[in-house]
């Protein structure tokens, strides 16, 4: 018999050899139809694989990350089943499942045939008749020895590179229907659970990610369990489209960019620079409050600064190149926390003056990878909301709940309603290799994390292998209006730097203790989160952070000095606004403004302008009715002011 630890704590026997299908069957009829995998301490696998020893066990449903990106890993296998059945020969790469966008593609060699848009409706049509086989999806393992002859014999090069990185005792095949491929899995079941097939775009793409290799055909796709979750699914599809904040930014003029300059180089227009100067305005208020110092920091250092915080190596490939003066490197900065460490280090620290919270916003430098740059989303210069926090392990609790009540805070404010902590955790695997090689400091910090994170009850999910280098972490996945996920911010544990900055502090008996280092950015970066904020909003700010707050429509001419009164009140309440002066109908300067995403729109014509009044339309929603000129400014300054 073996014991079966379950999320709630239960613990059960079962017979050596039970799959978690038959934990599930046991459990209830009703939980195994929709189970579609399993988490087998930690790792997932397919439902039917037997569990010969004690384990922890998670069953995973469509409501669970894992299960849909192995129902979407199934799907890729399912499509190429279909491709293989149309374009005998075919030959397949990696097909792997997406969390953004979701759902998979294929990579496949047609050798000289070519896959068109009319071939899509026609593989779909043959998926749809594969899945209602039902045929269940099965795992062998196999030697490497015969891994190889399966593969030489079927001419497949792309697979035998993949197994010349592969050793005995690691190598499984799956296969379903009439189709076997090389794959570490796990899969669903069967195909049956696949209800709602659609492949929604071809593309190619090289092998290997390299420009001197073949040209591959990548198909992408998307299923569901149900109809219902696919038209759903589509219609956000179309919504995101709307709300693309590419398209959003330069509409708005939020953002521009230039060749002249550089790809993933941000280039903020006056719209733009208004909502970063707000954000910051909200964020030195809340530090500020919070015992926060602001700091400014150089955007270079030297390489012994890195070579001391750990980032080289570690980091290397996410830096710039080096720049040679003076004989030394110096590196462009790509995180701010070494030039924080320096600066707590400037004066000796007494136990007295910790909690010690140091914040700026840094401009940081990334090489990312031209392929991977995207809008707002990846870019190669940011501006971080950064800070990080110096501590006892006494306090470490109390300043990491404070972080976290900060998100809190900042999700009421935006109207951020979904989100979860991410528990990014070490392997124990990987330690002196992507993790430093201090195991007991790794389980103490993790603890202390996972404490906080159950105290204060906010939900979180904990992921084994993301960690980063020098401590556990917390990244903040939220949710937009129209539920995309997007990655905010971080919050991280650092018991690593400390000491390689040999940074301490004096305690009450007078001795040297090496403090504990909060990392943390609630808002990110300012460019990525104003790309999720356009979409999140569709462009339509809140008063408070919208680049123009009114618009004044004078009915003609003959109204632009009262219109210029307005103007001039509304500046004298730091109010943004503009006056339309254009020699246009009413109608199109509604409609432009409209388009513009103005949150309040001031009409005034021969009426308001003889009462000292204006006629109010607020953005999406139309006419507002007419009001006291001065009683519409004093209720928007509140607004304002309020943040609403």
């Amino acid at each position: 018999m073996i014991k079966i630890s379950f999320p709630d704590g239960a613990v059960r026997e079962y017979a050596a050899g039970s799959s978690a299908m038959d934990i599930a069957k046991s459990i209830s009829e009703g939980l195994a139809r929709k189970v579609l995998a399993a988490k087998v301490n930690g790792d997932v696998w397919d439902l039917t694989r037997p569990i010969q020893n004690d384990a922890s066990l998670q069953l995973l449903t469509w409501d669970d990350k894992d299960a849909q990106l192995t129902f979407w890993h199934s799907s890729a296998h399912l499509m190429a089943e279909a491709v293989e059945n149309m374009f005998p020969g075919v030959k397949f790469w990696v097909g792997p499942a997406l969390e953004s966008p979701k759902g998979f593609y294929y990579d496949m060699d047609l050798g000289d045939k070519k896959m068109t848009e009319e071939d899509l409706a026609a593989l779909e049509k043959k998926m749809n008749e594969l899945a209602k086989q039902n045929n269940a999806y099965v795992r062998k393992q196999m030697s490497k020895a015969d891994a190889i002859q399966y593969f030489t014999e079927k001419g497949d090069e792309y697979k035998l590179d993949l197994l010349s990185n592969l050793n005995d005792g690691e190598i499984t095949f799956y296969s379903q229907g009439n189709f076997t491929d090389l794959c570490r899995g796990p899969h669903i079941p069967s195909t049956g659970a696949i209800k709602a097939i659609k492949l929604t775009a071809i593309a190619g793409a090289y092998w290997k990610g390299d420009e001197k290799n073949k040209q591959l055909t990548r198909v992408y796709g998307v299923t569901f369990p149900s109809q219902k979750e696919m038209d759903e699914h589509l219609a956000m599809l179309e919504e995101a489209k709307r709300r693309d904040h590419r398209k959003l930014g330069k509409e708005l003029g939020i953002y521009t960019m230039s060749d002249d300059v550089g790809p993933g180089l941000i280039l903020w227009m006056p719209n733009g620079t208004i909502i970063i100067e707000e954000l910051e305005k909200l964020a030195k208020e809340t530090e500020l409050a919070a015992g926060y110092k602001r700091v400014v920091t150089p955007h270079i250092a030297k390489e012994s600064m890195y070579l001391t915080s750990g980032h080289l190596p570690y980091y290397a490939d996410s830096m710039f190149p080096p720049m040679e003066m003076d004989g030394e490197k110096y590196y462009l900065k790509a995180m701010n926390c070494p030039h924080h460490h320096k600066i707590f280090d400037a004066e000796p620290k007494s136990y007295k003056e910790l909690p010690y919270r140091l914040a700026e916003y840094g401009t940081c430098y990334r090489y990312e990878q031209s392929g991977e740059l995207f809008g707002l989303m990846r870019v190669r210069c940011l501006h971080m909301n950064d800070a990080h926090i110096y501590c006892t392990k006494e306090q470490f609790a109390q300043e990491f709940k404070a972080v976290n009540d900060m998100y809190l805070k900042y999700f009421k404010i935006f109207g951020i309603e979904k989100y979860v902590m991410r528990l990014s955790l070490h392997d124990p695997e990987k330690l002196g290799q992507k993790y430093v090689n201090e195991p007991e400091l790794w389980k103490e910090t993790e603890e202390l994390v996972r404490n906080v994170l159950i105290e204060t009850g906010v939900p979180f999910v904990e992921v084994k292998g993301e960690g980063a280098f020098y401590g556990p972490k917390i990244d903040v996945q939220i949710w937009s209006a129209i539920g995309r996920e997007f990655t905010l911010a971080t919050n991280q544990v650092d018991f690593a730097q400390s000491r390689s900055f040999k940074l301490s502090y004096t305690n009450a008996n007078n001795e040297p203790e090496i403090p504990l280092i909060i990392h943390r950015a609630p808002l990110g970066t300012h460019e990525r989160f104003i790309g999720f904020l356009l979409e999140h909003y569709a462009g339509k700010f809140p008063l408070w952070l919208a680049p123009v707050q009114v618009k004044i429509l004078p009915i003609s001419d003959k109204f632009m000095d009262y219109a210029k009164t307005l103007l001039n009140d509304l500046k004298k309440a730091d109010i943004r606004a503009e006056i339309d002066d254009r020699n246009e109908k009413i109608g199109k300067k509604i409609r432009d403004t409209e388009l513009m995403k103005v949150p309040y729109m001031l009409v005034v014509g021969e009426k308001e302008m003889n009462e000292n009044k204006v006629a109010v339309r607020k953005q999406g929603k139309g006419d507002a009715g007419t009001m006291d000129a001065a009683a519409f400014i004093a209720e928007a300054a509140a607004e304002i002011k309020e943040r609403r």
